[in-house]
């Protein structure tokens, strides 16, 4: 009984998740651009500036699953996290700080996508 209370748990967890719709957008381009350096991840600012909303509510997992592992994660107050990814070449490519513009997606203590911004380098 205790498992399958779990069970419905997660399955009603999951269910609350928000899946973006991802028409028109190349994950998997995106995922194999790490850091941006090959510039295939500008191509897709446009449609990314478009739809950001469609991201808004999804899990910190959706987004990792979506995009790949962060080029940056930071831990910020009240276990808040920000995922960043590079959208365009720069100093990152060579391990160093860069101002190149920036998606930055802010999940709340749970775990959800609750702001994402577009910026030139790192955010904090």
């Amino acid at each position: 009984m205790k498992y399958f209370i779990l069970f419905i748990f997660a399955l009603l967890f999951s269910a609350c998740t928000h899946q973006p719709d991802l028409t028109g957008f190349d994950a998997e381009a995106f995922k194999q651009d790490r850091g941006a350096c090959g510039g295939k991840r500008g191509q897709q600012v446009a449609w990314l500036k478009a739809h950001k909303m469609n991201f808004q509510g999804a899990t910190s997992n959706n987004i990792d699953d979506i995009l790949g592992k962060p080029d940056l994660q930071q831990l910020a107050d009240r276990n808040q996290e920000y995922y960043i990814y590079f959208l365009e070449p720069g100093q990152q490519c060579s391990q160093k700080p860069s101002q190149a513009k920036s998606i930055a997606f802010r999940f709340s203590a749970m775990g959800l996508a609750t702001e994402i911004t577009f910026q030139n380098g790192v955010p904090l």
